[in-house]
């Protein structure tokens, strides 16, 4: 029996900020796969290796991760001022589905690099030395970001000595802008704070209530006090990722949260959109152990901050996270500004997993509501491999 051939699609493999994902140009997909549907999703999944029962990749190149299950496709931008659009999808490890509902911050800092490597930004906007500003239109949440990537010899630079919590070796730094986050478009009250307040008392069916700050700004985030959980905001992943119960609870928690936002209707959604919104818990500043046996003091950091992604606990921090920190931060009044000491602040350094990072956002306060123009933080990127990627033989796609 003759069986065909495997699909070859070209194909970058990147690592930016804490994750990794799977870069593709638009125009190198498929044509069915150029467009939003069942078979661009197929061939996602399939790439990634989902679903996995066994929760490996194995047959994949996902990492069987919410850091390392991640896909982006790019394309020259159609909107006027940007470079290139950019959208980006978060595929399910167990479950058969691609979640379009968000960004990943974290790859945000690799999409400027490929974007001028794959020649979707024009030269002349590209110096040979020095630093290219390069426009990016999320596609995913109608955002732009700026993105500085460090050009050498007229080349991406993508070695350096910064040096990024919760990535093993140095790099070079890549600045990131976040304007205008605040994702107006998404909640009941199509807000930064959807439902009007900085601190709600969100009924979570089951385990009672909760104070949380609910927040659209990088990603929508639900904000709850560690002490309020029973935590004191220096777990690390085994605490929370090898307790079923307590992530089945956080589970119940996102799904009352999303539905109190008005991201969703009712709680059977919150299974299909996984993505988001993300659930965090903030503490005070104290002092702790690192995932990699480094000691962070209480004295380095602002406040304490852990967060949950796809249903575990995040080994650092996501970046569109980080922005929702930075953004709640600098409101006074907010769990996370509390939790920081209170008052005004444009920056705040708090605690994860994996170490310390730094982000800071410009808000102010327009006719008795809150805004953000802009969130900025650092990161690095670099590329791992690229050429083309394999796979089987997809209903609806040719084979190459």
């Amino acid at each position: 029996m003759a069986h065909p051939g495997q699909l070859r699609i070209p194909a970058t493999y990147m690592r930016g900020g804490t994750s990794k994902g799977v870069f593709f140009r638009l125009e190198d997909l498929p044509l069915a796969a150029q467009v939003p549907g069942p078979a661009r999703d197929a061939l996602l999944l399939r790439v990634i290796g989902s679903p996995d029962p066994y929760g490996k990749h194995t047959d994949g190149m996902g990492g069987a991760t919410s850091s390392t299950s991640k896909v982006v496709i790019l394309a020259p931008s159609s909107r006027p001022d940007h470079d290139v659009d950019y959208l980006f999808g978060q595929v399910s490890i167990d479950a058969p589905f691609v979640d379009w509902s968000g960004n990943c911050g974290n790859l945000s800092a690799a999409v400027g690099a490929f974007a001028i490597s794959s020649g979707l930004v024009s030269t002349a906007r590209v110096p040979r030395d020095g630093t290219a500003v390069v426009r990016v239109w999320q596609a995913n949440i109608a955002k732009t970001i700026i993105s500085h990537v460090p050009m050498t010899a007229g080349a991406v630079q993508e070695t350096g000595d910064f040096e990024l919590d919760g990535v093993t070796f140095p790099a070079a730094e890549v600045r990131l802008e976040f304007l205008d986050p605040a994702d107006e478009g998404e909640g009941e009250g199509g807000a930064m704070f959807p439902t009007g307040q900085l601190i709600d008392e969100l009924e979570v069916p089951g385990e009672g209530s909760f104070k949380a700050t609910l927040i659209n700004a990088g990603i929508p985030t639900i904000f709850l006090d560690a002490a309020d959980l029973g935590y004191t905001g220096t777990e690390l992943q085994e605490a929370i990722n090898g307790d079923p119960a307590a992530l089945a609870r956080f589970e119940r928690i996102r799904t009352a949260g999303a539905l109190r936002m008005g991201l969703i209707r009712e709680a059977a959604e919150a299974a299909t959109r996984q993505h988001t919104p993300k659930v965090a818990f903030v503490a005070p500043p104290a002092a702790y152990t690192a995932s990699s046996g480094k000691a962070i003091a209480a004295t380095e950091v602002d406040l304490l901050v852990r967060a949950l992604s796809m249903g575990k606990l995040h080994h650092a921090m996501m970046g569109t996270a980080a922005v929702a920190i930075a953004t709640a931060a600098a409101v006074p009044g907010t769990l996370v500004n509390l939790a920081a000491g209170g008052g005004e602040r444009q920056s705040v350094r708090f605690g994860h997993p994996s170490g310390v990072l730094r982000v800071g956002a410009e808000a102010r306060q327009v006719n008795g509501e809150w805004t953000v123009t802009r969130a900025i933080m650092s990161r690095s990127a670099r590329v791992l491999m690229e050429g083309w990627v394999r796979v089987p033989p997809i209903a609806g796609l040719p084979a190459g």
